[in-house]
């Protein structure tokens, strides 16, 4: 069995993929890499997949799937990983050379001596292109470091500070257990990825390291500002199914139901703020139904949600609340990364 499966979903990525893969090679015979085609046509993504397989026998699988988006690549990589551990690296993003060896060897001495945690956090980078300073993402403030512990050691999370895909090694039979399936054809389901899992995670690993690069400045980028008011109406279903997968005002976990309000708070913070700024009445009435929807289905989280200052700058008008929506975008974005 290998450490650690690494997922790359690629959909005509031959430009950058390589860089990905070659970032995760430096983890050597206990990494599995599994570079997922995703019905690719514009390029030769496959054959280069192919390419690295054939020349990393044993650690990089090329698999090549019907057209299926982000989410159903993820669940490709997930059916055929046989490492304990399960990570997914987008093919535009990489990891650090120097930190991945030091990931691997804590998740090695975790796993020897019979401790595998269920969940391995680490930094992740912002990196921006044309910015000089590159902003990371770090959870001292928050987590334990260097030790086992469970939701009931964690303090506060800041606004603005959540643990994202590109922070987050899962291990891999607790993801099937919770019966974790992305929908297809969904852009944002990586929130899906991270959120749904929580509630199964019982110990957890903090290590202050920047592994992860998240590159930012595709024009065609899914997180791209433009890009994503376009696709409005998959951000909603996301935060639909993230409503839906757990009622979080039942979980025993007092610090874990206030991190998965925050999440699911900021989500539905993002799909306001789309509505808002896309300028169209048919994308504010998608907002008011959303709204609507979250109160009919647990009235509690909309309650408090509601009443939260994230809840009032995205369903105030008068000047106060415009002031609030402005706070709201500038928090929607900084989650992205767009600042």
């Amino acid at each position: 069995m290998k450490l650690v499966s690494f997922a790359i979903p690629c959909y005509n990525s031959a430009a950058y993929m390589g860089k990905c893969i070659e970032s995760i090679l430096v983890g050597g015979d206990e990494v599995e890499i599994i570079v997922v085609d995703d019905g690719s046509q514009k390029d030769n993504t496959f054959e280069i997949a192919k390419e690295y397989e054939a020349k990393y026998p044993g650690i990089v699988k090329a698999v090549h799937q019907e057209n299926g988006g982000h989410g159903e690549a993820v669940n490709t990589g997930l059916k055929n990983a046989t490492g304990l551990y399960f990570k997914v690296v987008d093919s535009d993003d990489w990891l650090d050379n120097e930190a991945l060896p030091k990931v691997m060897t804590q998740l090695r001495e975790l796993v020897m001596s019979g401790t595998p945690v269920d969940m391995f956090v680490c930094n992740f980078i912002y990196d921006k292109v044309g910015q000089t300073h590159k902003k990371v993402m770090k959870y001292t403030t928050a987590l334990p470091q260097d030790k086992i512990f469970t939701w009931n050691d964690v303090r506060h999370f800041h606004i603005g500070q959540y643990i994202l895909m590109h922070s987050v090694i899962y291990r891999t039979q607790m993801l099937r257990d919770c019966n974790l399936v992305l929908p297809k054809h969904t852009f944002y389901v990586d929130n899906i990825f991270v959120y749904q899992p929580l509630p199964s995670v019982k110990s957890i690993y903090y290590m202050n390291i920047n592994l992860y690069h998240y590159f930012i400045g595709r024009d065609d980028q899914s997180v791209n500002e433009t890009v994503m008011i376009g696709r409005i109406d998959q951000q909603l279903k996301v935060n639909r199914i993230m409503l839906e997968c757990c009622d979080i005002t039942k979980l025993p976990s007092r610090k874990l139901r206030n991190y998965m309000f925050s999440y699911l708070q900021i989500i539905t913070t993002v799909s306001s703020v789309l509505a808002i700024k896309s300028g169209t009445e048919e994308n504010m009435e998608k907002k008011k139904e959303l709204w609507k929807y979250i109160k009919e289905y647990n009235f509690p989280i909309w309650l408090r949600m509601r009443a939260s200052f994230m809840g009032q700058g995205m369903n105030f008008k008068s000047k106060a609340g415009n002031k609030l929506t402005i706070l709201c975008y500038k928090l929607a974005r900084k989650f992205y990364g767009f600042n």
